[in-house]
């Protein structure tokens, strides 16, 4: 018997392959494929089944270019509807893998498809649950992105305790819980960074498999704190219903080199977006003007669908040398396809040409805090989550979370200086170039955000 987890941490995800008897099986499968075919090869196994949770929100599943190329057949849970062939599992239902088998437990409540599936090992005995985004290590998925007009938040909150409680809560403690994501994802409110646990640790540490909590305070408990949810977790909803374009075509397009020439032809249509994803560092130093930086070294994938509204915004980007590849990929696993091609020669290639360039001014935390003591900044930002925010912040100081730029950014003075940070500096500096870019001219990134603030000497500021 095999076991993996393949997880992807800029996503918080977790992919799962077994295999037994040269027969596997792939349940939540990213977008790029070759990763599935090459573990299905090494083990001599062939894929049988393509398992989904559920429709996914947070990124767009390779269900659909996978089962082409294998064969396999994907299995959704009851009540889900899709554009492409499946097999539509009801409540019990078994699959065989080589001598193992899976069963479905029907658990909605994070959507009304959301299904879990029971592994039984090769004697019969229950092994581990791969619990999607109904059970998280620490958490549950949340219950308000499957609202529709007949069905509240509490309805599914409603319908998550019973599912918990009637299928999930009662199976033998030693069991492995596999959940879809960990920490850093926004399926959920408080997920635990571990990527998987026993059912009777859960038990004991999980808020919302505390056995005291009535049906009544659970719904209010995980229906509580909920930030708003990315823009394009819908988009990525219908995506997972329907096929799209083939990976393998998104990937061939987005990788295209473009000449400086090109680039800059592109660049003057009023449909195109420049995205740098290079370092903190060398955007600062030296950026294209008007482009937007989301670093691949950040919570890329996430950032773009909450900060890029159109999933199909035409994008051409900047990359540092051979990372090409990975940009292009990382854009498709939520949705955006219309990646053009990438610089060719990178921002050397267009300095070299006589292209002009445009910079960021970065201040150290202490300078920061003694300017901003001594009454020398007037507009001190904090970018940060309201969570954060709320947790510890600057006293008086003005908060406009990152997610919401695009809203708030009309509220800036384009004859103002804006010194700008974050808890590290990544979600500051994404901030200083939209703004810039928007025409925010004069702004100002705080090199290691809060967490350098904090190990600063304060001197006349009060942190609260």
């Amino acid at each position: 018997m095999i076991v993996k987890q393949i997880y992807t941490q800029c996503l918080a995800q977790g992919a799962y392959f077994m295999a037994s008897q040269a027969e596997a099986v792939i349940i939540d499968p990213l977008r790029e494929f070759q990763p599935y075919l090459d573990l299905a090869a090494s083990n001599n196994a062939k894929i049988k089944y393509i398992l989904l949770t559920h429709f996914h929100a947070d990124f767009v599943s390779g269900h659909v270019d996978l089962a082409k190329k294998t064969g396999a057949t994907i299995v959704l849970g009851p009540n889900a509807q899709a554009d492409y062939d499946f097999y539509s599992a009801k409540e019990g239902d078994t699959f065989s893998i080589g001598n193992l088998k899976l069963q479905i437990l029907h658990t909605p409540g994070h959507t009304m498809e959301s299904s879990c599936y029971l592994l039984f090992d090769e004697e019969g005995k229950e092994q581990a649950l791969f619990t999607g985004d109904t059970l998280f290590i620490g958490d549950v998925g949340r219950p308000d992105l499957a609202v529709k007009s007949h069905l509240t938040t509490a309805d599914l909150a409603g319908h998550l305790y019973d599912s918990l409680h009637n299928k999930i809560m009662s199976l033998p403690d030693d069991i492995t819980i596999y959940p879809a994501h960990g920490a850093g994802s926004a399926c959920g409110k408080n997920m635990s960074s571990e990527t998987s646990d026993t059912l009777g640790n859960q038990k004991k540490t999980n808020y919302a498999l505390n056995s005291s909590l009535t049906r009544d305070e659970f719904i209010k408990e995980v229906s509580s704190g909920l930030a708003l949810p990315p823009v394009y977790f819908p988009l990525n909803v219908a995506m997972n219903k329907t096929v799209n374009k083939s990976f393998e075509d998104v990937l061939e397009q987005g990788t295209k080199p473009l000449s400086v020439d090109e680039f800059k032809r592109l660049r003057k249509q009023e449909d195109v977006l420049v995205l740098d994803t290079r370092s903190n560092s060398a955007f600062a130093k030296a950026h294209i003007p008007k482009s937007w930086f989301i670093g691949l070294n950040g919570q890329f994938a996430p950032w773009v669908g909450t900060l890029i509204p159109n999933i199909k915004q035409k994008l051409i980007i900047l990359a540092d040398s051979g990372k090409e590849k990975e940009v292009v990929t990382r854009l498709a696993r939520v949705g955006y396809d219309n990646t053009l091609g990438y610089l060719e020669g990178g921002i050397e290639a267009w300095q070299n040409s006589g292209k002009s360039i445009e910079n960021i001014e970065e201040m150290n935390a202490q300078l920061f805090v003694d300017k901003l003591g001594a009454g020398e900044i007037n507009n001190a930002l904090d970018v940060r989550k309201d969570a954060e925010f709320k947790t510890s912040h600057i006293e008086e100081i003005n908060h406009i979370p990152l997610s919401q730029i695009h809203q708030k950014i009309n509220n800036l003075n384009a004859d103002e200086t804006y010194h700008i940070h974050c808890a590290g500096g990544y979600r500051s500096l994404i901030f200083a170039s939209i703004a810039k870019a928007k025409g925010i001219q004069e702004v100002v990134n705080i090199s290691g955000g809060y967490g350098a603030i904090k190990k600063s000497q304060l001197k006349n500021l009060k942190l609260t």
